[in-house]
């Protein structure tokens, strides 16, 4: 007979919720002096309080990014049209993560403004015992590479993609590294001031911004009126169609005149590229948003795909036909010859009266998205199609000053670059010095 220790065991596989380990992920030796390997469970408690949804109320429902690129307020809804009964109110300088996407880096500590916002049970939040552990500190802990390999091993789920949930009692279960709070505080000051230098840079960006924004609300007749007013008079010969917006984009043009159609110096870009025919191909497929602009979405084999894309190039623009009302609009930064984005995505480029740094400003400002509003259509889900974008009208700006602006735009974003390479290398140090237990000048 075997005695207990060489006894050997069957499991069925479905019998087991997961088969994965993180033990062999997270081994930290030769730990500093005054360090210690501390289970997070010791260190915070999830956060509990709920609020029961109440129909006629509208709800700020926030969201966390991945990328460590933390909370943000996705949209407002009112109670009745939530399918949730109840929801958790934002706590903070509470740590919250993304359960479906913990591996995609969402993690985040919640920002003060946000207080009055609310969460799906999708993000669970903790309170951190300050007295042991620094929110700040846990949060770069978990975006780190060694700790996000294990956040994904952890995670299960039907999808690879989409649906791996890392639930909170594997979270709560993970035992990290911890210095004393004193060095956990020099830790997060070495990370926020390069921070700091990223805010400062997009705060003057966005400064610029709102100077054209202003400029060309001052130079746009009844642009207040026509924004903001339930009552106005036009003409049915300059609509389009007949509804509400149509009507305010009718107004608009009435009242401006000598303001120039925006197709008039642009065309579509409607080349299609067909990825499967290169099936071992790794595609860059480019997407669009209203925080970063045109951005790099991911890699696809041409095996993949299963409809053709559309072809972009540096200084084109393109925009989501759904979302262009809330900025997602931008302009396309240098990429490679073979570089594509979705077919549903309206692709256009200038071809003369506007430089493109400084058409990608204007499309940036609260005035052109609400002409973007002017202009859509459809009925429940409007959207802005190319056509729709081309009757916009603008006002024409002198050579001069759009180089001007144009300049300024590219000082800044220069140094926004080099803030971000500044951060993505301390980000480097700081995991180096808690994942890998280095020394970090400045921390």
């Amino acid at each position: 007979m075997l005695s207990a220790e060489n006894r050997f065991y069957v499991l069925m596989w479905s019998e087991i919720e997961k088969w994965t380990s993180t033990a062999s992920l997270l081994r930290f030796p030769n730990l500093p002096k005054g360090w210690e390997l501390k289970r997070v469970g010791d260190l915070l408690n999830q956060v509990t309080k709920k609020h029961k949804v109440e129909g006629d109320v509208y709800y700020r429902l926030s969201g966390v990014r991945g990328k460590g690129e933390g909370v943000f307020h996705r949209e407002t809804v009112k109670g009745k049209d939530l399918s949730a009964s109840w929801l958790q109110p934002l706590v903070p300088g509470a740590l919250i993560y993304n359960r479906l996407f913990a591996w995609k880096e969402s993690f985040a500590v919640v920002p003060k403004e946000l207080a009055n916002h609310f969460v799906s049970n999708e993000f669970p939040q903790f309170a951190v015992n300050k007295r042991k552990a620094i929110p700040e500190y846990l949060y770069l802990v978990f975006i780190g590479r060694k700790v996000i390999r294990a956040v994904n091993a952890a995670s299960i789920g039907s999808s690879a993609v989409s649906r791996n949930r890392f639930k909170e009692e594997d979270f709560l279960n993970f035992t990290i590294p911890l210095p004393l709070v004193p060095t956990q505080q020099k830790i997060v000051h070495y990370w926020k001031s390069a921070q700091d230098n990223i805010s400062e840079a997009n705060k003057h960006f966005y400064q610029l911004i709102h100077k054209l924004s202003s400029s060309l609300i001052q130079n746009t007749s009844a642009y207040k009126r026509l924004k903001n007013s339930r009552m106005f008079v036009t003409s049915y010969s300059k609509a389009h169609q007949w509804d509400l917006k149509a009507g305010r984009a009718a107004a608009f043009r009435t009242s401006n005149p000598g303001f120039i159609r925006l197709g008039e110096f642009t065309e579509e870009c409607t080349e299609l590229v067909r990825p499967w025919e290169e099936p071992e191909k790794e595609w860059p497929i480019y997407g669009v948003n209203n925080k970063d602009g045109v951005f790099l979405s991911s890699y696809q084999k041409g095996k993949d795909f299963n409809a053709p894309y559309k072809r972009i190039e540096k200084n084109w623009f393109f925009h989501n036909p759904t979302r262009a009302n809330v900025g997602s609009l931008g302009i396309v930064p240098e990429v490679s010859e073979d570089a594509i984005t979705s077919p549903e995505y309206q692709v256009w480029r200038l071809h003369s009266g506007f430089l493109p740094d400084f058409m990608d400003l204007i499309i940036r400002t609260n005035y052109f998205l609400t002409l973007v509003d002017f202009n859509r259509v459809g009925g429940v889900k409007q959207r802005m199609y190319y056509t729709n974008l081309a009757e916009i009208r603008l006002p024409m700006i002198d050579f001069e000053t759009q180089k001007k602006f144009a300049d300024q735009r590219g000082a800044i974003l220069s140094s926004i670059t080099k803030a971000n390479k500044t951060v993505k290398k301390r980000k480097s140090e700081i995991e180096e010095m808690i994942l890998g237990l280095r020394p970090v000048e400045g921390a």
